[in-house]
């Protein structure tokens, strides 16, 4: 007889209390989904939204060296309980890791990444801001199968080559009736084709990385925020 897995519905319930589960993602390296991530989670916070940032990148997970988490660690009662940074509740693969590269593969990394969702407690929040798993896989998937309702928001840069693939992400989760928020071009130039708002290169942002109030003083935040409003996520 198969076991049944209690994971979903657990997942359910501690999902129960976010008002709106953000899924920002994209399917290239080095396009900025992670400080856009981590520098929205900020954004919601400073205007007095209650949120939480979900780091699910195991190959590269990076939220915290853009937030300069440092020596924290979730509360362990009736499961997890993610510690709060510059107001934000913040949960990364990366507490577990100890800063090093996660071995797992495949259906490995979907289990991981399922029982992570299944024991963090998040409480009543505004905004979840999930920092996706790159590209279009069996990880990612489940995150979008199991946070019913995510919202998602791509990230992409002016190269052609990272259009084209988006455009072709884009289309499988339009087919699997996911909503999608828009298209955020980062480092752009100004031409941004078919994205729905625009993030201008900012030569001060790497200097503002692991800085959360530096950050949020960037051009890059400035144009975040714009772009967010744009998009609906603030009002």
């Amino acid at each position: 007889m198969t076991a049944i897995d209690p994971r979903p519905s657990v997942i359910a319930d501690r999902l129960s209390g976010v008002k709106r589960v953000i899924a920002v993602t994209g399917w290239k390296g080095g396009i900025g989904k992670s400080v856009t991530a981590s520098t929205l989670a900020l954004l919601l916070a400073r205007r007095g939204f209650r949120t939480g940032l979900f780091d699910l990148d195991f190959a590269g997970a990076s939220d915290h060296l853009v937030l300069g988490a440092k020596g924290l660690f979730p509360k362990e009662e009736k499961g997890l309980e993610p510690p709060v940074l510059e107001g934000v509740s913040f949960m990364s693969v990366v507490f577990f890791s100890e800063n090093k590269a996660v071995p797992l593969r495949g259906a490995n990394v979907s289990d991981a990444i399922i029982e992570l969702l299944a024991i963090t407690r998040w409480g009543e929040l505004d905004f979840l801001v999930l920092d996706m798993p790159p590209g279009i896989n069996d990880a990612a998937l489940d995150v979008m199968r199991f946070a019913r309702g995510a919202e998602v928001l791509a990230v992409t840069t002016p190269s052609v080559l990272a259009h084209d693939v988006l455009e072709r992400s884009l289309e499988l989760y339009r087919k699997l009736k996911v909503p999608v928020l828009g298209v955020v071009e980062n480092m752009s130039a100004g031409r941004h084709g078919t994205a729905d708002a625009a993030i201008r290169t900012d030569p001060a942002l790497e200097k503002a990385l692991g800085r959360p109030e530096a950050l949020l003083k960037t051009a890059f935040a400035g144009d975040l925020a714009r772009a967010a409003g744009k998009l609906g996520i603030i009002g």
